[in-house]
């Protein structure tokens, strides 16, 4: 049965990692992708580009024109450090304004596309819905410290994908939710961290992509919030 799909934050190496696996899929055939600026020459895709605030949000959600079932949709809005911003080692790096930046980027946002393109989910087919979230969110995992903002926003974005379930349990049972920890992935987010990575640990965009579309395939419709890593293993919230 032909289905659509769903990109946002089309611009990151995952997601585009993503797109090109989805395109190889006989039945998923349309593939809308959002980002700022990229753009996608296939047949199968439908690039758009949007600035990530709240009335662009909601404009090119409605203007949406979509062919087929969602069955899926990726939201893979985040960021860990920006031009001066870096991840606070020690309560004393805390600064409001990082903070701001980061939560909207990581928390806000990803809920506003959420909020958004929900209406354009409910049906009768299963549509399940990824958000990349992180182990650094789990708050029961935290043995570590350190990673203040980055660390809060993560667990906030699965505060809110856990809220998410409970109520489209009731309004949207056909939608399932899955915060996904891709494990470090060799991208320029986790670039300036690598070398304390151990061998093995760091991961190409392209076996990220396809273990999280092989869990997707697995995951019950059961209306409630799933917390799961690359390897398919439940994360504790």
């Amino acid at each position: 049965m032909p289905y659509s799909v769903i990109v946002v934050g089309a611009g990151s190496k995952i997601a585009q990692a993503i797109i090109d696996q989805l395109v190889a899929l006989d039945d998923c055939q349309q593939i809308i992708t959002i980002s700022r600026q990229q753009s996608f020459q296939h047949t199968k895709i439908t690039s758009l580009h949007c600035q990530y605030d709240e009335s662009n949000i909601e404009s090119t959600c409605k203007g949406l024109d979509i062919h087929f079932p969602v069955a899926n949709v990726f939201i893979c809005q985040g960021i860990l450090h920006q031009d001066e911003l870096q991840p606070e080692r020690k309560l004393e790096s805390i600064s409001a304004e990082n903070m701001l930046k980061v939560f909207t980027a990581n928390t806000v946002i990803p809920s506003l596309w959420l909020k958004n393109l929900t209406p354009h989910l409910k049906s009768t087919e299963p549509c399940k819905v990824a958000l990349f979230s992180a182990r650094i969110g789990s708050i029961s995992d935290n043995q570590l410290g350190g990673w203040y903002s980055y660390r809060a926003s993560k667990a906030a974005l699965n505060m809110m994908v856990k809220t998410f379930s409970v109520e489209l349990a009731r309004r949207a049972k056909n939608v399932k939710l899955l915060a996904f920890h891709p494990g470090t992935t060799d991208t320029p987010l986790s670039e300036p961290f690598q070398r304390s990575v151990p061998e093995g640990k760091l991961f190409t965009p392209e076996f990220v992509a396809a273990q999280l579309l092989s869990l997707l395939e697995t995951l019950e419709m059961d209306g409630k919030a799933s917390y799961m890593d690359w390897n398919h293993q439940s994360i504790t919230w």
